[in-house]
């Protein structure tokens, strides 16, 4: 239920001032007279408004590459000067390597388990506490600008992210040959800021929660140009660099009463542990995270936090800042009461008062690969990770995680695998899993967005990623070829993936559409009837199989496929035309304009079915209804001799 619009009283923000951030009494009170008299002589309301709240997520963005996390590349300038007015969180851990399922937990400060977005197009439900939706509900106006269709609520791969939203600016496709990537699937950092500041200086009538989304730093990488100062720099180097000069424009536009939160929602691997990019392991590489927050005020400006904390105790900490209250249901916990902690351990001592474990999960495996989702749990000084063949890390000595424990700490192992499973106890009974539809996000989108796979696309089995990473990465190699048309060189990456693994759907997907691109419909035929008979319902393996037939001569086998992607996407006019076009050529001629008509009527101007369509009529000798139509493509593509031949004959009779 909405409570309206409540702001705290002087008195309120005193005592909350003065409880949290432990400023001297006499400072407290002498600011609450200057508040008190402004009001006063200006004839302002004795109440103050809640503090704005500026969210940046980094996505892809290792903590090693942050200066004020001890890195020495430089490539940081903006964030350092941020850090120092701020508090920093030394180890702060991921809940997923996954773009969507972590923006999800910092959103709602619960887990995958609990709030149910653990893939790409898995939706985020009505029932899950939403930040965005409880700070609309105090007051507040709320905007999101993303940078990536990974994002794009309106696009299949993350229903639901735009509750509680006034603005969700999002509005992604996907890129069709020879188009510009930062005008289709993603945009470049500077012009999400762009949009996002000029929305901001749009709202004056009520606190602002902005969300801003940076998704520069996920491969590939492809720095602006204005990185070129520094031509030496590696290109996730370069990107990194950029995200830094873009968060600081963000941050100048931020008022001192401000909350500025400052989060990667999940590293990169760059080949550590054998991964080149992320989503498959649970290390350090691609978990651990920046995070700083600048509370309003600069209170605790410059605090460094050496706990372990999560990325699930953003949202409790953003609303507890601004005095909205925490739903019960929300699992992570605000880190206001570590602050003073931090402040502590910037004279020389290390505070970790209170220990975090921290969960993490990927089921990236499973979905792209048919292998085994893997968890993590760490605690204390270990991170374990439950896998086919379980590992057990001691951070302390190994910081690298190089050299697994489990077997020989076993007790160790069967102690933090047991505190893992009451944890999965614990949270699958809190909120429960998503209440709304799953989607399955088609491969051609994943692939635009730089991951392999979908929903349910191979057969599970229990193979540990460990044994297979090289696979994982040279199959992410071969599609982002074929997403660049590079499909010369897609195709003996493909070829070597299939031959290790000839029961993974994607696999044979990309290879048939890569040799179809390559006009070798002969070859595409053989893996995409594989995709086909591995995942039936994959109806762009059904589709391009057909294609494949159509131009190999199979014609009939053609038509059957067609027929079966027709049937299941009733209301894709290239479906029923593509039906009616083989129809057309093995004398079902009724049939074919039966769909070829359906294509019209769905797509007024398609050219292909209103061409084929005039030209049969016409051949039947009804030319007056054939007219019309042979107008269209005309009109639609004025330079298409065949249009205008067809329409020149169709007066002549």
């Amino acid at each position: 239920m909405s409570r309206g619009l409540v702001f705290p009283t002087l008195r309120t923000d005193v005592r909350i001032l003065n409880s949290e951030f432990l400023i001297p009494n006499c400072i407290v009170r002498a600011a609450a007279a200057v508040a008190l008299v402004t009001a006063v002589v200006l004839g302002a309301p004795a109440q103050q408004r809640r503090p704005d709240v500026l969210l940046i997520t980094l996505d892809t963005t290792r903590a090693d590459r942050m200066g004020f996390l001890g890195s020495r590349r430089g490539l940081t300038p903006s964030l350092d000067a941020f850090a120092a007015t701020a508090t920093v969180f030394t180890r702060a851990y991921a809940q997923a390597p996954i773009t969507t399922v972590s923006h999800a937990t910092i959103l709602t400060g619960t887990y995958p388990p609990t709030h149910g977005v653990d893939e790409l197009g898995a939706p985020l439900g009505a029932a899950v506490p939403y930040v965005p939706d409880l700070l609309r509900r105090s007051g507040y106006r709320t905007g999101a600008f993303v940078g990536s269709l990974v994002l794009d609520p309106r696009n299949g791969t993350a229903p639901g992210f735009d509750r509680g939203f006034d603005r969700y600016d999002a509005g992604f496709r996907l890129r069709r040959p020879g188009e510009n990537r930062y005008q289709t699937v993603e945009r470049r950092g500077a012009d999400v800021v762009a949009r996002a500041l000029a929305w901001r200086r749009d709202v004056r009538d009520a606190p602002v929660f902005l969300w801003v989304h940076l998704f520069d730093p996920h491969d590939p990488y492809d720095p602006p140009p204005q990185n070129n100062r520094r031509p030496a720099l590696p290109p996730y180097d370069g990107e990194i660099a950029e995200v830094d000069r873009l968060a600081a424009s963000l941050i100048a536009a931020a008022d001192a009463n401000t909350l500025v939160v400052v989060a990667a929602d999940h590293g990169e691997a760059l080949g550590d542990h054998g991964e080149a990019t992320h989503g498959v392991f649970l290390y350090e590489e691609t978990l651990h995270v920046p995070l700083v927050v600048r509370f309003p005020g600069r209170q605790s400006a410059g605090a460094r936090v050496a706990t372990r904390v999560r990325l699930a105790d953003v949202a409790p900490t953003m609303l507890d800042a601004v005095g909205v209250a925490v739903p019960p249901q929300i699992e992570g916990e605000s880190l206001l009461s570590l602050v003073d902690a931090g402040r502590a351990g910037q004279a020389g001592r290390t505070h970790n008062l209170e220990d975090r474990p921290a969960y993490s999960e990927t089921a990236y495996p499973r979905q792209a690969f048919g292998w085994s989702p893997l968890a993590s749990w760490r605690a204390d000084r270990f991170v374990f990770v439950k896998a086919p063949r379980r590992e057990l890390y001691d951070l302390v000595t190994d910081p690298s995680a190089a050299h697994n424990l489990a077997a020989a700490r076993g007790r160790v192992a069967d102690g933090m695998d047991a505190e893992l499973r009451q944890f999965l106890t614990r949270t699958s009974s809190t909120v429960g899993r998503a209440d709304s539809p799953r989607a399955t996000v088609d491969a051609e989108r994943l692939a635009a967005l730089g991951y392999v796979g979908g929903s349910g696309s191979a057969p599970m089995t229990g193979v540990d990623p460990k044994d297979r990473i090289a696979i994982a990465n040279t199959l992410h190699d071969a599609i982002v070829a074929v997403e660049d048309g590079a499909f010369a060189r897609a195709i003996p990456l493909l070829e070597k993936v299939t031959a290790a693994e000839p029961a993974m759907p994607i696999a044979q997907l990309n290879l048939g559409v890569a040799y179809a691109r390559q006009k070798q419909p002969a070859r595409a035929v053989r893996p995409l009837t594989r995709a086909v008979a591995l995942q039936p319902a994959d109806m762009r393996a059904q589709y391009e199989l057909a294609s494949a037939l159509y131009e190999s001569g199979d014609l009939k086998g053609a038509a059957a496929h067609f027929a079966i992607v027709a049937a299941k996407m009733p209301e894709s006019a290239d479906a029923r035309y593509s039906l009616g076009s083989v129809y057309a050529r093995i004398d079902r001629v009724d049939e074919a304009l039966t769909e070829l008509r359906a294509a019209v009527a769905l797509e007024p101007r398609h050219f292909r079915a209103n061409l084929l369509l005039g030209r049969i009529l016409t051949l039947r000798g009804d030319k007056a209804s054939a007219i019309p139509y042979l107008q269209t493509a005309v009109s639609v593509d004025p330079s298409s001799a065949e249009a205008k031949q067809f329409l020149t004959d169709a007066l002549k009779r």
